[in-house]
């Protein structure tokens, strides 16, 4: 499903002795300077909103208009204020040494270790200098790793370049790629692409074996896509204007024909999607080499039941929450299941294996010899290779997934994150993943499933840090691409940083009694317990976890002092975790993002007027509805993109992905849901006269997921209704050239978050006195 979600501005204060914020400012005393120019103030229309009886006036509604001259006016204006506040922070060069500090982290170069699919290594690399990514491949060597590793040296092995980001972005000011799909033949590459960000994809497809010829598709809003078995056809999803996916065609790489329709979804509380299974066989489901011979049912469409199929040796395997045989009701999770991969026995299923207590399937991925599972045990992510195929005698028993003999991928701690990598060879034995946590650059690590064995072979760079930490399964005299080549294969052995940052989790209880994982951050040395700073993290929707990998980017604040932390509320996780922050429950997901601020503060980690908070989309739902409940609980806050004015929104019947978020936050037609968005919504709960903390909130002119006018009448009223003085401290930053997830690249990146850093520590009154650390990172 598309979702809301992610990827500046700044703060002016008056003093007034009528302002109760201000009679306890945070130690030390802060004085903020005045910013040169006035707060902007957007015009009033009278506009009345309706809804099960109630009626409430909307003065800002003439935002919704993104053609109207007065918004592009408006929007100017804000970002002159921000940026007026912004250059004076820290002496006026605040921001620039925080983005030269994390420019100065980054190496000038930086490329993935090749990943042997077919006849090629396929790797990306980021040229020294530039913003984006390249796609390149090379001719593997018939002679291994050594040979390899001489063809490179020697060069005899010639790059071939497929697909260049930052050709694109000098081209059109903007580069988005979304789908990228090598065919089975490794003759084409297709891929779908945004150049405005308004996520309404194109799609090209262009021949890397002989011409670089580009074919591109007449249609635009292209999600999906999925090569053939043959690579003569390439399906792909193609959206209606609200950006839901409701078609697949069929595109005849080879030929002048059109592309003609295969599927058409009708119910507009469903999207479709297409994929293909990893030998190339089927597209979901159809055999791909009989395109005209129509779609395989996996079972009758059931309300919140999902299917996820692979192919091997004639059978599918079947990742299902689908009731079990004799109940009536769903599962709690999912568990996996087989059919005979023949249209006429798709509904006669044998159950393979069941989850087990504590344990949840997330996802899973095939091979010629092995079959792989994401997993949650005691909500900690897993995963897992189960040797194929399954010797299947007596399934009379259902089986739990330790009567299969998995081997469980070793990493370095229960507080990793876990990325796959691309994994394309369904022949390989070998799985790779990215390994990272906020105290472990990004590993990649290769797991030999037939061995039973890992190799690490690449570690993040981190300028500055070479002495302590130590990249391992490389050899140091060799750099870029070559080295990635050198694997050491005995090589067992991790290297993170915690002898120079704490990084634990702990359990606070929410207001219901429930229990909420928060991951706490902070240098050993810089940390000072009762008066630091902190920053809490939130998300919590869409079942999607909270992202907590490595980022160079918060050695900054930690070498500061500064505590980060994340909060896993209800509404992120698996399945029931999820379910438990949706709809009429969704106030759960602020409950617990209150109690995890409040436990940071309770418990000394941060000082109670230095507590900070970033959500990003519907995270900064979840930060603007607990700022509207407790204004005293953040002294500051960063909202980007942010869902703020869900209320209006999910009536909206006609916005890209209102009807498919019914089930994430409820349909207004339904009074009792109706009731439970008003009662959050942070635009719609603005409390009049309050003193609100100093929020920057972002946003993007050509976002489709969020519109712009979101964060626009967000801080006009803000502005209009609450304390006049605090009130001058919500600012407005927005992007007139991107979309939802911003710009991208690298260096841009820097650029964006030194400007949130120094708004925060602006806002906060720690920027006048901001000098180099003695900590070294």
């Amino acid at each position: 499903m598309l979702r809301r979600r992610h990827p500046l501005a700044a703060v002016l204060r008056l003093l007034s002795t009528s302002c109760r914020r201000h009679l306890h400012p945070p130690p030390p005393p802060h004085h903020p300077h005045p910013a040169s120019l006035p707060p902007p103030v957007a015009k009033k229309v009278p506009f009345t909103v309706s809804a099960h009886g109630r009626s409430w006036s909307d003065p800002y509604h003439w935002m919704r208009d993104t053609s109207d001259p007065d918004l592009a006016a408006l929007l100017d204006a804000e970002n002159a204020y921000a940026d007026a506040f912004v250059a004076s922070a820290g002496g006026g060069g605040l921001r620039a040494r925080l983005a030269a500090e994390m420019r100065a982290r980054l190496p000038p170069s930086t490329a993935s270790p090749p990943q042997p699919w077919g006849p090629w290594l396929y790797y990306q690399y980021v040229p020294e200098g530039k913003e984006y990514p390249v796609l390149s491949r090379r001719l593997r060597s018939s002679g291994g790793l050594a040979r390899a590793a001489l063809d490179f040296i020697s060069g005899s092995k010639k790059e071939q370049v497929l697909l260049d980001w930052n050709e694109i972005a000098e081209k059109f000011g903007y580069v988005h790629i979304g789908s990228c799909r090598i065919s089975p033949d490794h003759r084409f590459l297709a891929y779908t692409l945004d150049t405005s960000g308004d996520e309404f994809f194109s799609l090209e497809v262009k021949d890397i074996q002989s011409t670089n010829t580009i074919l591109s598709s007449p249609h635009k809003g292209i999600v999906s896509l999925a090569w053939s078995h043959n690579s003569d056809n390439l399906f792909y999803t193609v959206c209606d204007e609200t950006l839901r996916p409701n078609q697949v065609l069929c595109k005849k790489v080879q030929s002048d024909e059109a592309d003609f329709l295969v599927f058409m979804e009708k119910d507009i509380n469903c999207c479709v999607d297409i994929t293909g299974t990893k030998d190339f066989k089927y597209v979901y489901v159809m055999e791909s080499g009989h395109v005209r011979g129509g779609l395989w049912p996996v079972q009758k469409r059931a309300d919140k039941v999902q299917y996820f199929l692979e192919h091997h040796n004639g059978f599918f395997y079947i990742l299902t929450n689908a009731p079990l045989e004799g109940t009536e009701t769903e599962t709690d999770g999912y568990y996996l299941a087989r059919c005979r991969a023949e249209k006429s026995l798709m509904d006669k299923w044998q159950v393979i294996a069941l989850p087990g207590s504590d344990c949840t399937f997330q996802d899973m991925d095939i091979f010629h010899e092995h079959l792989v599972l994401y997993l949650r045990k005691n909500g900690l992510p897993l995963i897992c290779s189960i040797n194929m195929p399954i010797d299947v005698i007596d399934f009379q028993e259902q089986k739990e997934l330790d009567d299969l003999d998995p081997w469980f991928f070793p990493v370095p701690s229960d507080l990793c994150s876990v990325v796959p990598g691309s994994n394309n060879d369904f022949m390989s034995s070998t799985y790779r993943l990215v390994v990272s946590s906020p105290v472990l650059p990004d590993l990649t690590v290769d797991y030999n499933m037939r061995k039973k064995t890992f190799a690490i072979l690449h570690q993040e760079e981190v300028t500055g840090l070479s002495s302590n930490l130590c990249t391992v399964g490389m050899q140091s005299n060799i750099t870029g691409i070559l080295q990635n080549l050198l694997l050491i294969e005995d090589s067992q052995s991790w290297s993170d940083l915690s002898k120079l940052f704490s990084c634990k989790r702990v359990q606070v209880i929410s207001h219901d009694g429930v229990s909420v994982p928060l991951l706490i951050l902070y240098s050993w040395e810089a940390h000072r317990r009762g008066e630091s700073p902190g920053i809490l993290y939130g998300y919590g929707a869409y079942g999607e976890d909270l992202d907590k990998s490595w980022c160079s980017h918060r050695l900054s604040l930690l070498a500061r002092g500064w505590v980060v932390a994340f909060a896993d509320v209800r509404g992120g996780g698996d399945s029931s975790w999820h379910l438990a922050g949706t709809k009429v429950n969704k106030i759960n997901s602020v409950e617990d993002f209150a109690a995890c601020g409040t436990h940071l503060i309770k418990e000394g980690f941060v000082h109670k007027n230095r507590l900070c908070a970033i959500g990003c989309s519907a995270g900064g739902l979840l930060v603007g509805a607990v700022i509207n409940k407790l204004p005293d609980l953040f002294s500051a806050a960063v909202l980007k993109v942010p869902f703020l004015d869900i209320c209006n929104t999910m009536k909206d019947s006609t916005l890209p992905l209102t009807i498919l978020d019914y089930e994430e936050f409820g349909d207004p037609n339904i009074k009792a849901e109706f009731d439970a968005i008003r009662s959050y919504s942070p635009y719609d709960n603005i409390s009049p006269g309050t003193c609100y903390p100093p929020v920057l909130v972002t946003a993007s002119f050509n976002d489709t997921r969020v519109g712009v006018w979101e964060a626009a009448k967000w801080v006009s009223k803000v502005r209009d209704v609450t304390c006049q003085s605090c009130s001058l401290s919500i600012i407005l930053k927005t992007n007139m050239q991107s979309g939802h997830f911003g710009e991208g690249g690298r260096f841009m990146h820097c650029d964006e978050t030194a400007f949130e850093y120094a708004f925060l520590m602006k806002a906060l009154g720690l920027d006048e006195n901001d000098k180099a650390t003695k900590y070294n990172y």
